[in-house]
């Protein structure tokens, strides 16, 4: 007893002691926020006062528990356009961090990024490229990566030339309620594990939401994925990314692509007004020489979501040709039909139960990772009773709490 006595004694001490540090507008603004985030203690709150925040390098913050506040993300904008090396508007490198209430508007590089984070939450922000979209504008909005916890809400990404709101080899991910428009990708889950992509408007991107597992990365495997409840629409958007980047291969027009990953589930959506494929599922298009890396999209299941006026006029090689003998238009669901590898330096590899839908849809039946979509055979898809849900994933009490 005495110990637990002692126990809360010095929590209630540790949350006495937390205090609120405010920073506010005129001259100084880099060495003003930059210290306030240094001096930071676990448990205090950096409240950045409404106002424009003229930078010209990036924030950095690696200190536990700490939020990061605004008056709102049209009211406190941190202005990167005079921001001098393309790293990041903010990065943090420290656990249980809350940043919410902010805007980031023209950061050379990324807008907001989590390196290594456990208990990362981005609440309300707002991160934007003014200038519209181009290949020059930073890579990513918002951007955890090599985290876990993670937590993206009631967030607005605009112009990023690779993905507006992006999470890379992570794993125990929620992002909901967000908005991206105008990205080459609206919303990409990479490399990760146990993910939800909820209740958010993926809308005039080239590609609305992406789920890929890529070779050559720490954390491979991607797996345990779930999109529900979003709206996907009209996502036509020329693609803009630079040459070279992976994303520059996802043609406009995609609505949702799954590409080389497991347990994958498409539920509930509303899929619009895409003028190629309402749902991709593919195997990963390029050569690899990674031998733990599998390129096959497995156990993909698309169940319950509502698809209309998409497919009319598919940008990818082949596409016009695919529609024009479905009578066309482009059915909702288009699989590769990819199911077996070979293993660089071995044999040839296998996987089943590529993808299962209730939707109409086509297999093109290539079969051999690497094959040439000119040699397509487009067959219907059997289509599949599943259901239409899984558990959701669940965050930490205290995150949650913290985001509200």
């Amino acid at each position: 007893m005495r110990m637990a006595l002692l126990i809360a004694l010095l929590a209630s001490s540790s949350l006495a002691q937390a205090k609120m540090i405010h920073v506010g507008p005129g001259g100084n603004a880099q060495e003003k926020l930059q210290t306030a985030l240094i001096e930071a203690q676990p448990g205090d709150t950096v409240h950045i006062a409404a106002g424009r925040y003229a930078l010209a390098d990036g924030l950095s913050l690696d200190v536990d528990g700490v939020t990061v506040k605004g008056d709102g993300p049209d009211k406190t904008i941190l202005d990167f356009t005079a921001q001098k090396v393309a790293g990041e508007g903010l990065l943090i490198t420290s656990d249980n961090v809350v940043v919410r209430d902010l805007g980031i508007e023209n950061a050379a590089g990324n807008g907001v990024k989590s390196k290594g984070s456990d208990g990362i939450a981005l609440v309300n922000l707002r991160v934007e490229w003014t200038g519209g979209p181009k290949s020059t504008n930073g890579a990513y909005g918002l951007y955890p990566v090599s985290s876990k916890n993670v937590l993206i809400d009631r967030s607005v990404v605009k112009g990023a030339s690779d993905a507006g709101i992006y999470v890379g080899q992570s794993q125990n991910i929620i992002v909901r309620n967000s908005r991206a428009e105008m990205n080459v990708a609206g919303i990409e889950i990479e490399n990760s594990y146990d993910a939800d992509v909820v209740g958010n408007t993926a809308t005039n991107n080239a590609g609305g939401i992406l789920v890929f597992d890529l070779p050559d990365l720490p954390q491979q495997g991607g797996r345990n994925v779930r999109l529900t409840n979003n709206q996907v629409i009209d996502n036509n958007h020329v693609n803009f990314a630079a040459p070279g980047n992976i994303v520059a291969g996802v043609p406009s027009g995609t609505g949702i692509m799954v590409m080389a990953n497991a347990n994958v589930m498409v539920s509930g959506n509303h899929v619009m007004g895409n003028n190629g494929s309402a749902v991709m599922v593919v195997a990963y298009t390029q050569a690899f020489t990674d031998k733990a890396y599998n390129p096959l999209p497995r156990a993909v299941a698309i169940a319950g979501n509502h698809f209309m006026n998409n497919g009319k006029s598919p940008s990818f090689a082949g596409g016009k040709e695919i529609a024009a003998a479905m009578g066309g238009t482009l059915p909702p669901v288009m699989w590769d039909g990819i199911t077996r590898y070979t293993v660089p330096g071995g044999g040839e590899e296998s996987a089943d139960g590529g993808i299962a839908s209730d939707a109409p849809g086509i297999t093109l039946n290539l079969g051999l990772q690497g094959t040439s979509p000119a040699q397509a055979k487009p067959a219907p898809l059997t289509l599949t009773k599943l259901a239409a849900d899984r558990p959701a994933i669940v965050l930490p009490a205290a995150l949650e709490a913290r985001a509200k």
